[in-house]
């Protein structure tokens, strides 16, 4: 059985790296991934076509911030609380802003971030079933002082 906490670790560490294919063979082949705008996204291909503009750089260069972390190894569970920053001019690739708030972020703030929590469910070998996307607003509580 593979440790929850290690395996959680080499994730947020490829996710911060801005690394795909690294974030991708931590998933399981039938993983499921909500990312609290209400779709779903299952199986490797759908996935990684909803991770694809955000790791081309479609929101600026972004990384995780993690405050906190439970995790109960006996479930296979994990929950991450994180801010996530965005810096706007740091950009990977010229590929064209999405969103509303990312555009909006362009011109007026340069630098910011947002709060936000993963449920993560995993499978005996230590691969993700499920990853779980959390905030109770409808458009997040960007702030300056958060980037």
């Amino acid at each position: 059985m593979t440790d929850i906490e290690e395996a959680l670790d080499r994730f947020v560490a490829a996710f911060n790296s801005n690394d795909l294919e690294v974030v991708m063979q931590h998933f399981a082949d039938d993983a499921e991934y909500l990312p609290g705008d209400g779709s779903r996204h299952v199986g490797l291909r759908a996935i990684r076509r909803e991770f694809e503009p955000q790791f081309g750089g479609a929101y600026g260069a972004m990384t995780f911030d993690e405050h906190d972390r439970m995790i109960d190894q006996s479930a296979r569970k994990a929950v991450i609380r994180w801010t996530c920053r965005h810096e706007i001019r740091a950009r990977r690739s010229g590929r064209r802003l999405l969103g509303l708030v990312t555009r909006l972020g362009a011109v007026i703030l340069p630098r910011f971030g947002w709060e936000g929590l993963d449920v993560f469910h995993f499978d005996d070998r230590g691969k993700i079933t499920g990853k779980y996307t959390y905030s109770n607003y409808v458009l997040p509580r960007i702030s300056t002082k958060l980037g």
